[in-house]
């Protein structure tokens, strides 16, 4: 690629721990740190999450929406209370080697 960085897809996801909102980028087959961004205890909105994913060096894949997702605390147990996770395909900028 003429030595460039290629840019590479990856997927963000964002969950709540310990009350708190984080989106973190699944950086899987590589060895790098995975990037987060620790966000408050309100949902974060849209722009929030967008600044947050430009912060880390990554943007959505041109027409990716975030998707919504109900998981289990506890597997098997129907009572546990619902976890949410989003998760959206992104992009490392050009500039970002991962």
């Amino acid at each position: 690629m003429n030595g460039q960085n290629a840019v590479r897809e990856f997927t963000a996801q964002m969950s709540v721990r310990d009350g708190r909102w984080r989106l973190y980028v699944a950086l899987l087959n590589t060895t790098e740190r995975w990037p987060e961004h620790q966000f408050g205890r309100t949902v974060p909105t849209f722009t929030d999450r967008m600044r947050a994913l430009l912060v880390l060096g990554f943007e959505p894949v041109p027409g990716a929406e975030w998707e919504w997702t109900e998981d289990s605390g506890t597997p098997d147990d129907l009572a546990s209370p619902v976890v949410l996770i989003a998760a959206i395909r992104v992009r490392s900028w050009s500039g970002v080697s991962v």
